[in-house]
């Protein structure tokens, strides 16, 4: 029952987050069909939806695993050295002024990858490869449309910094140990290097 709700979920957390990769034409022709607000409103309380019925089913088939695989002791330190790349990635969203994103234009959804894949590499559940790997599938797809899309960013001033950048990995590695070492625990209920 909990890999159902997982996958029922996953449908409506990442089909609504996909809507634009296949055709940009396509969000464009839902907004205009139903008005933005609408539009926002359905989005917002499917994707609510989806993420809440993933974090359930995913807790409920942890309780009774099915195991496809039995990771080696060593994709552990390698997940937690993505893991590092990914919150750097995730910094790089948010800190302003930086080379990182103003190279690779989407950091998020590259961060996911990274996430994703660091998990499906240190996880050997049923349950792990249909979430790791269905946001994997997706960051991929997503990632490849809007580099089709692409719109070059603009900074004001002399552009990205070297300060922006330093602090986007200094922001990037201390989220990584704060959560490596206390907050995965206490949301996750798992250890990343006690496992």
């Amino acid at each position: 029952m909990g890999l159902l709700i997982l996958v029922t979920g996953l449908v409506l957390f990442l089909g609504m987050h996909a809507v634009r990769i296949p055709d940009e034409q396509r969000r464009a022709g839902m907004i205009a069909r139903w008005g933005k607000n609408k539009y926002r409103g359905i989005y917002t309380v499917l994707s609510i939806t989806g993420l809440v019925l993933i974090v359930y089913g995913y807790g409920q088939a942890r309780l009774d695993p099915i195991f496809v695989w039995s990771p080696p002791a060593a994709t552990r330190h390698i997940a937690a050295l993505l893991m590092l790349f990914s919150m750097i990635l995730l910094a790089a969203c948010y800190v302003p002024m930086n080379h990182i994103k103003a190279r690779l234009q989407h950091p998020m959804t590259l961060a996911v990858k990274v996430w994703a894949l660091a998990h499906l590499l240190s996880n050997g559940t049923l349950a792990d490869i249909l979430l790791f790997g269905s946001f994997l599938a997706w960051a991929v797809l997503l990632f490849k449309s809007a580099r089709k899309r692409a719109i070059p960013m603009s900074f004001s001033g002399d552009g990205p910094t070297k300060v922006g950048t330093m602090m986007t990995v200094v922001v990037g590695v201390l989220a990584w140990l704060v959560f490596a070492a206390w907050l995965h625990v206490q949301l996750i209920g798992v250890s990343p290097f006690s496992r």
